[in-house]
């Protein structure tokens, strides 16, 4: 798991807005490349291929990192380190417990529900959402004032993110859209 980074630079006076300028890491978006998908608005959970359950978990600088965290990538602008810790042991091990159906196969899912994050997404309990079979817009510009105006258009969705053939990926959060447009 590596960090996305999102489409457009972040604004170096304000770093909750963005500016026109794309990403380095991210001109394939504008170039038509990639598939975009919801973004959905949850912590993410991910099911390796022998049978264990991760949380994603960001440790702060300074801070001792949790029994079993497997750091996968500092940021170099915040100098956290991202990772994955066992589920067992994550604050929202319980939720994760009620969502599951044990039907689950290897790969990523965003945990949603009624006690996460304030349950954006408005689900009646508790469910893992596979990334892989999140939903798909074919409707999504891949302009600057375009996706600022399809975010702020769809302010139930928490964003986009395109997903590149070879593996990359991108977002844009509606948040990153209410920021910069107000």
């Amino acid at each position: 798991m590596q960090k996305i980074p999102t489409l457009f630079v972040r604004d170096p006076a304000d770093l909750t807005k963005v500016i026109r300028e794309v990403h380095p890491a991210c001109g394939w978006v504008i170039a038509g490349e990639g598939e975009p998908t919801r973004k959905y608005d949850g912590t993410c959970v991910r099911l390796d291929a022998d049978g264990v359950w991760w949380a994603r978990r960001e440790v702060r600088p300074g801070k001792a990192e949790p029994a079993g965290f497997v750091a996968v990538q500092q940021d170099p602008a915040t100098g956290k380190t991202v990772g994955w810790e066992p589920v067992e042991q994550s604050s929202f091990v319980r939720f994760f417990t009620e969502a599951r159906t044990g039907d689950e196969v290897a790969g990523t899912y965003e945990l949603c529900g009624p006690k996460l994050n304030g349950n954006p997404e408005n689900y009646p309990g508790h469910v893992l959402v596979r990334h892989e079979t999140a939903d798909t817009f074919a409707d999504v510009p891949r302009d600057f004032d375009g996706l600022m105006a399809w975010l702020l258009d769809h302010p139930q969705y928490e964003g986009i993110v395109w997903h590149h053939p070879d593996g990359r990926m991108a977002k844009l959060k509606h948040r990153d859209a209410v920021a910069t447009l107000k």
